[in-house]
């Protein structure tokens, strides 16, 4: 089994660009599957990617950036990207003449940022080159190749729509495999320090305010990390951090006695909220989108809809009422590890309708059974 991972072409693949979720995939797929017995695994991406793969490919440049974006600091506001802008015409170009370079038959080629490499994997699939799937939509537009895998039922029933509740004839091929963690990233620490943490981009749209105005009611201490919307005014009463790296993240998240994710929009994923609770944090999220499937009420934290849930929420996770462990346990679902099995499975289904019975193939010894996608819970 090959897989050709394509980069976010505005981004690097290396732990810096955590703040880019689809890069922070790309990363991490490398890691579940570099090494596996008959995998290999082949990188596009700029040439300062640091990922596990068996080859890595340069295909933007440091100078290219810099033609796109100038001397724009990323980490203090939000990424600038546009996919005609140079770093992307320049991604297309030395993406697909290396791509064609190594493409064997039945390869994967893996599609991150949907449309934003829709360009290449076109053409890829005009030309039945290779199999182009999106291996983890988490984005409400833009998808577009025949193989989907939805990182949550939220966004797969989002995107299907209202039609497909009256709609017999679904495709057994989209399908849901949760986001994955690298769990070596996060420290799990019970005894917490006397504050609570908003960690994500700093703008209405995640809900910081709520996570503020909780916070001020409550009476508890606020620190809040991440990249700041243009002009975004905080209080003076929370503390801003600024971009966290790794290694900062890794810390506020497990001296946090609670973490906020209030998004104000459908959730596909909300990756933050697992990464707080393999660090034994509990969440306070909405309760709408990936929230719904991932933060299991009153075990992992609680989902709020109202101004006074979110308060009340506070006190009870003062309280110690949530358990770091209940939070550490259901959060290994989401590891690496127990992840990499959906993926295989995925994978060996496709390869089943290129070289097999598809649907009614029958498994192999090797096989990955239904019984081993089972999730534990606390």
């Amino acid at each position: 089994m090959r897989f050709h991972l394509l980069g976010i072409p505005h981004t690097v693949t290396n732990d810096e660009y955590t703040a880019c979720a689809y890069t922070a995939k790309v990363l991490k797929f490398g890691k579940m599957f570099t090494g596996q017995p008959g995998v290999e695994v082949f990188h596009y991406g700029h040439e300062d990617s640091n990922v596990c793969c068996d080859e890595h490919i340069t295909v933007t440049t440091n100078d290219d950036l810099k033609k796109a974006y100038g001397s724009y600091d990323w980490r203090k506001e939000f990424f600038k990207f546009d996919n005609n802008d140079h770093a992307y015409t320049t991604f297309y170009e030395n993406t697909l003449r290396e791509l064609n370079k190594r493409l064997k038959k039945n390869d994967f080629v893996l599609a991150f940022w949907g449309s934003g490499v829709r360009p290449v994997c076109g053409l890829i699939e005009k030309e039945n080159k290779a199999i182009v799937v999106e291996p983890g939509i988490g984005y409400g537009e833009g998808h577009f190749a025949k193989w989907k895998i939805w990182e949550s039922y939220s966004i797969m029933h989002a995107c299907g729509g209202y039609k497909m509740v009256s709609n017999c004839n679904p495709n057994w091929y989209d399908v849901v495999i949760p986001n994955y963690f690298d769990e070596t990233q996060f420290e799990y620490k019970e005894q917490k320090e006397d504050y609570f943490l908003y960690l994500g981009r700093v703008y209405d749209g995640k809900g910081v305010k709520i996570a503020i105005e909780a916070s001020q009611i409550a009476g508890v201490k606020l620190v809040i990390a991440g990249q700041k919307e243009k002009g975004y005014k905080l209080p003076d009463d929370v503390e801003y951090i600024g971009y966290a790296e790794v290694d900062k993240r890794k810390e506020l998240m497990a001296n946090a006695k609670g973490s906020f994710l209030p998004s104000m929009y459908y959730e596909p994923f909300g990756g933050v909220q697992i990464e707080n609770l393999f660090s034994g944090t509990p969440t306070i999220t909405t309760d709408w989108g990936a929230f719904s499937e991932n933060n299991l009420h009153g075990v992992t934290g609680y989902r709020c809809r109202t101004m006074s849930d979110f308060v009340e929420a506070v006190h009870n996770v003062n309280d110690g009422k949530i358990k770091s462990t209940d939070c550490r346990k259901w959060a290994n679902n989401f590891s690496i590890d127990n992840i990499r099995p959906r993926y295989k499975k995925y994978f060996d289904d496709v390869l089943n309708v290129y070289t097999g019975k598809g649907w009614y193939e029958n498994k192999s010894k090797e096989s990955i059974s239904i019984e081993q996608l089972k999730m534990e819970y606390p």
